[in-house]
């Protein structure tokens, strides 16, 4: 199968020998294998593992994704950030928790903005009430 792995400045992977493939969506771990139905799928911060033809195995740390795949032999995944290693602990220990603390922070952020957001137009709509007293001499 081919394996073709971008972000938004590099394609960090492109292999055509793959024989297998783990990754995991919010429901859970599971494998491409070749033949596989067409399938399409958001992954979360995880390891995407696979195994070339000749036995060796490889692995991309991604923070979040989309994985496709086309005709039961071409894989893609497009992801905000991925780093390759061949390292599945050192990915898993350093990789990982990097990407999950980033998604952690911008969720905070999202929160604050909506937050922020509401209590605006709360403030717009009480301001624009009738039966408010603007100060004009109403």
């Amino acid at each position: 199968m081919r394996l073709l792995i971008t972000d938004p400045g590099a394609v960090v992977a492109d292999y055509d020998d793959v024989v297998s493939l783990r990754a995991e969506d919010e429901s859970g771990g599971f494998g491409i294998w070749p033949g596989h139905a067409d399938f399409l799928t958001a992954l979360t911060v995880s390891v995407v593992g696979w195994r070339h033809a000749d036995g060796r195995q490889a692995n991309c740390a991604v923070r979040r994704g989309v994985l496709s795949v086309q005709g039961g032999q071409r894989i893609a995944i497009a992801t905000r950030e991925a780093e390759r290693g061949d390292d599945l602990d050192a990915l898993e220990a350093s990789v990982l928790v990097r990407f999950k603390a980033d998604a952690e922070s911008e969720r905070t952020g999202r929160v604050a903005a909506t937050r922020l957001h509401a209590e605006t137009v709360r403030r717009i709509i009480d301001a624009l009430r009738p039966d408010r007293q603007t100060g004009l001499g109403a």
